[in-house]
């Protein structure tokens, strides 16, 4: 089920916003100090490329006063649009029964994209 999952996701509209968190990712990797959002955008990128079977989970230990800070300006400078954007599409997606697992990738989204920082992909 999550290969097909992924492929319809992948076909309809994936790969357009992988390659849309690549390129914010390039952006800002050409500074020094936009690389950690960066590399941040590449996390998203991997995780919007293929989202079924992967889970989102806090990262285990301290991650710090500067992880907060990061999430801070990343709330700041867009990431709380992107999860707003997250957010309207599961509700869309929600009012189909069909389009609930595809929903459910949308909240699993929307968790990551709001602190970026605090949170960790796993398989």
């Amino acid at each position: 089920m999550n290969i097909l999952g992924n492929i319809i996701w992948l076909v309809f509209g994936g790969l357009a916003a992988a390659l849309g968190y690549i390129l914010g990712g390039f952006a800002l990797c050409i500074s020094i100090i936009g690389i950690p959002w960066g590399l941040q955008c590449f996390k998203l990128a991997g995780v919007v490329l293929w989202p079924f079977g992967k889970r989102i989970v806090p990262k285990q230990g301290s991650t710090g006063c500067l992880a907060l800070l990061c999430n801070i300006i990343w709330l700041l400078c867009g990431g709380l649009y992107t999860a707003l954007v997250h957010l309207v599409f599961a509700a869309i997606f929600y009012i189909t029964i069909i389009g609930i697992p595809f929903g459910r990738q949308h909240l699993k989204l929307m968790e990551l994209s709001l602190l970026p920082f605090s949170r960790d992909v796993v398989s």
